[in-house]
């Protein structure tokens, strides 16, 4: 518990035995509930994590949408913080960030990597297919959005109910931002974190996972919205 609220650490995991181990023994103790999604590892992801004293659900359809999703579905805390098992973003800050969350009293808060500290972290290509994506963000949804593509999150399970979300790929971390974007009701902030190199291979395809994010943005704002989804309701 933190503060009276129950908090729920969800990292969705795909052959990353090297970085989960790091992240579980940073992750602060007062965490109540740490869910691992593992997506289909080949490797001990899964023992490893378990090992730790993390719930490993397993979601054999690939997808970083479809593994959130998962873990959204098993979440019991008040709180969701969500960061990645590669050890690139510092499970350490969790404190800070819901810190920082509960002081400004929103209901979603962005952990925006910008501007990267440690050069190492990320490429000119990355860093520049980010610019893109999140000015796109900012001018199709009328918010300023320094991170669009961040994997680090802390945000009240409740708004899930009040989310439509489609992607089952590496959309859906645009994606569940522009649902709290869009949405008059839930309260968005940015916060910068510390970002550093990732372990393990490296799964995201930069040209093809770029333009279909930029696509999706595009499709998102024009299309017609979507009848309600099973987007799990909270208890």
């Amino acid at each position: 518990m933190y503060k009276s609220q129950k908090i729920t650490v969800i990292i969705p995991c795909l052959n990353e035995e090297q970085g989960i181990e790091l992240v579980l023994r940073r992750m602060p103790e007062f965490v109540d509930q740490v869910i691992v999604v593992d997506n289909g590892s080949t490797d001990r992801t899964s023992d490893v994590a378990h090992s730790l004293g993390a719930e490993v659900i397993r979601e054999p359809v690939r997808g970083y949408g479809r593994s959130y999703k998962k873990g959204f579905s098993n979440a019991t805390g008040d709180i969701i913080v969500t960061l990645d098992g590669d050890h690139s973003y510092p499970p350490d800050a969790i404190s800070y960030l819901i810190e920082a969350f509960l002081h400004l009293e929103v209901d979603f808060l962005n952990a925006s990597r910008f501007p990267v500290r440690d050069s190492r972290a990320m490429s000119f290509k990355h860093k520049f297919g980010n610019l893109v994506l999140s000015v796109a963000t900012s001018l199709l949804y009328f918010r300023w959005v320094r991170d669009s593509q961040s994997g680090m999150w802390v945000f009240r399970r409740s708004i899930l109910s009040d989310m439509i979300l489609e992607s089952d790929g590496m959309a859906f971390s645009e994606e569940i931002k522009i649902e709290a974007l869009r949405n008059s009701k839930i309260r968005f902030e940015e916060i910068s974190i510390q970002y550093s190199s990732r372990m393990g291979e490296i799964k995201l395809n930069p040209w093809r996972d770029g333009f279909y994010n930029l696509w999706f943005l595009v499709r998102k704002r024009f299309a017609p919205r979507a009848a309600k989804l099973a987007t799990p309701r909270p208890e």
